[in-house]
């Protein structure tokens, strides 16, 4: 036991001599420049690695190259299970290529996400996927002019962005458009659309095609009701959504002429509609119909399962961690792109035709 080595002890030269190669050979691998190695080769400083349990110093390697292996993550909170998602399959996509992730939760205050991102460059961390949805992205500019390299996530391009921007996002408008047709085509024409105050991009967007689908068949959208229908607030986080919809609901069912179908700004909320639906004694899927957007993993184990708008979290998450890493790579692209997923209409117990 004397002469084992310990993890922190061994190094690239130990590694070399083990493989039977050169300290350099085995830093290109480590360091990605491998394209021409022999695979023989490449085999033989993994399994050496393996049978020594060779760390990289991530430190050293940044104050060689410049760059580091570790990228951020600020997301509103992971109390709604959608960021849980993103943050596990970005994670999931940086591991895999030998980068490491560091989480922030933000509840989308620009102050919190400079904070965030400020501490993070700081830390020698030079990409970021901030996923914010606000309209304006002037409060982290500072540091895009000095080299940060951002994606932004659940969030289209705006005016004013900086030129190297990437925006990653799912076609909102069109999800929304997606969850109203469902309601209408099953005969309802009382409607509401329940969300907080329409601060951030992404609730826009959503409103902008539930809207546009009354219109196609012929509702004029002054006539649906966009709940909270009082004391709608300046904008609400993640965590509250369940209860903003479980409010929002009491107050749908106080009206004269209650909505037979509710299109809810994400499955969060639309579960807390559906909360407050059975405590006004109504049945959901019944008697009320609910969509809810984002498809996470509570609206399949919810009763009545939850007809939901799916965003394809996997490839979205993985097109956020390529776009980021090609251009800390310097392998990719300079200038901005928008890459916009399309969604899927998931149908299931708490859409029915109206009663």
């Amino acid at each position: 036991m004397g002469g084992e080595l310990r993890t922190g002890e061994v190094t690239i030269q130990q590694v070399a001599t083990e493989a039977g190669v050169s300290p350099s050979t085995v830093s290109n691998l480590l360091n990605g420049r491998n394209h021409r190695m022999l695979p023989e080769t490449r085999q033989r400083i993994e399994r050496a690695i393996d049978k020594l349990g060779y760390r990289p110093n991530r430190a050293a390697r940044q104050l060689r190259t410049g760059r580091t292996t570790t990228i951020g993550l600020v997301v509103p909170s992971v109390g709604n299970p959608f960021w849980g998602a993103l943050a596990r399959h970005l994670e999931s996509a940086a591991l895999a290529e030998g980068y490491h992730v560091l989480l922030c939760n933000s509840e989308r205050d620009p102050r919190r996400e400079r904070d965030y991102i400020d501490e993070l460059w700081a830390d020698g961390v030079h990409g970021v996927v901030l996923c914010s949805s606000l309209p304006s992205l002037e409060h982290v500019m500072p540091l895009v002019e000095r080299g940060l390299q951002l994606v932004a996530f659940d969030r289209t391009s705006q005016a004013g962005d900086p030129a190297s921007l990437v925006s990653i996002s799912v076609d909102n408008a069109i999800g929304s458009q997606l969850a109203t047709q469902h309601l209408t085509g099953l005969g309802h024409r009382r409607l509401a659309f329940v969300s907080g105050a329409l601060a951030s991009v992404n609730r826009k967007e959503r409103y902008r095609g539930f809207t546009a689908a009354l219109e196609q068949v012929g509702i004029d959208p002054a006539t649906a009701v966009r709940a909270p229908v009082k004391g709608d607030a300046d904008d609400f986080g993640d965590v509250e959504a369940s209860e903003l919809g479980r409010a929002a609901a009491a107050e749908l069912l106080a009206l004269e002429e209650p909505p037979t179908g509710i299109v809810a700004i994400n499955d969060m909320c639309a579960l807390g509609v559906c909360r407050g639906l059975r405590d006004g004694g109504l049945e959901v899927g019944k008697d009320v119909s609910v969509v809810g957007f984002d498809d996470i993993v509570l609206a399949d184990l919810y009763a009545p399962t939850l007809t939901t708008v799916r965003q394809p979290m996997k490839e979205m998450a993985a097109a956020a961690f390529t776009q980021l890493r090609s251009r800390l790579d310097d392998s990719g692209p300079t200038q901005g792109q928008s890459l916009l997923f399309r969604p899927e209409l998931i149908v299931r117990e708490s859409t029915a035709p109206p009663a």
